[in-house]
């Protein structure tokens, strides 16, 4: 049996960084050292009060992401979850991990919805994602799933994954929130490349 040491939280990537800029490397090797990583991503994004993370978020140029969008207890799930063709709650599989994901369209509406991500810190806008999606993906030991979802699940899935390809949401965000968030922005980016330099100064 695999042992995985105890979790830890992990420092998240800001705008600016040029790992949320490269597209993720495939995920080829399955073993403790993943585990681990998933575990701490899973751990750095509840710390964050995230639904999702992406392993560009946290410095590793990999095509990996983590999502939990469990509803509090009482409130009903309000998103469609079909995994391996079989119809089941959220609470069963999440959080979830995915590793190689490949997404496909499916029927269904464009919406516009507000979002927000932890690479962004203080900047929200509304961005057009699909309304249903299929989703074929690896799990943390490698094995093959296909996930339809819709809603909220759908979204988050496509936010993470446009991270595991060097998009980012405000490259999605309507042309008006943009231009709001523009000095945000600015700032956030050119004080991460501050802080970037003064740590490759100190090495």
């Amino acid at each position: 049996m695999r042992r995985i040491s105890a979790v830890m939280i992990l420092p998240v990537t800001f705008y600016g960084d040029p790992v949320l800029r490269a597209k993720g490397e495939p995920v080829t090797v399955f073993d403790a050292e993943l585990e681990k990583l998933a575990a701490d991503m899973v751990e750095t994004m509840h710390d964050e009060n995230g639904i999702g993370l992406a392993a560009p978020q946290v410095g590793l140029s990999k095509q990996f992401f983590v999502v939990d969008l469990r509803a509090p207890k009482g409130e009903p799930q309000d998103f469609d979850l079909i995994l391996d063709g079989k119809n089941v709650p959220a609470d069963l599989v999440m959080p979830m991990v995915f590793a190689n994901a490949k997404i496909e369209i499916l029927d269904g509406e464009d919406f516009l919805c507000r979002e927000g991500c932890l690479s962004f810190p203080g900047i929200r806008g509304e961005v057009l994602r699909r309304e249903h999606v299929r989703v074929k993906f690896q799990d943390v030991h490698g094995n093959a799933h296909e996930l339809e979802c819709s809603g909220l699940l759908a979204r988050c899935v496509q936010h993470e994954n446009d991270h595991c390809q060097g998009v980012v949401f405000v490259d999605r965000m309507t042309l008006r929130d943009r231009l709001r968030n523009s000095a945000k922005l600015k700032s956030l980016k050119r004080d991460t490349l501050a802080e970037l330099k003064a740590a490759k100064r100190k090495n």
